[in-house]
């Protein structure tokens, strides 16, 4: 029973880590973005955003490198915060700016 625990102790922190990743890259997106591209993108304000993937990474380093490194309601509504501004916002932001998907480092490819 107690290798059973260990496993999950350790599933739930590996899920913690990879989920705290994809926060802090959904922040550190959200500062490199110009405050008028959200607005171009009809997208709310940059400091919504900012806010928001901030609360996420916080509440991603206190679940994820607490005591237990558990996975739990709070870290779930974080990660969908996160997953949100990457899925939906970036994207539209980044059609505003000219620097869209399909851009290399000297022009369109």
């Amino acid at each position: 029973m107690d290798l059973v625990l260990a496993v999950q102790l350790y599933l739930y922190l590996a899920l913690g880590l990879v989920a705290l990743g994809i926060e802090v890259w959904a922040l550190s997106d959200c500062l490199r973005r110009p405050k008028t591209a959200f607005e171009a993108a009809f997208k709310r304000t940059k400091g919504f955003w900012l806010a928001l993937t901030g609360g996420a990474v916080v509440v991603g380093l206190l679940s994820a490198l607490g005591s237990n490194g558990g996975f739990n309601l709070f870290q779930l509504v974080a990660i969908i915060a996160a997953c949100v501004y990457l899925a939906d916002v970036k994207p539209a932001v980044s059609q505003t700016t000219g620097r869209g998907g399909n851009y290399g480092p000297y022009g369109p490819w």
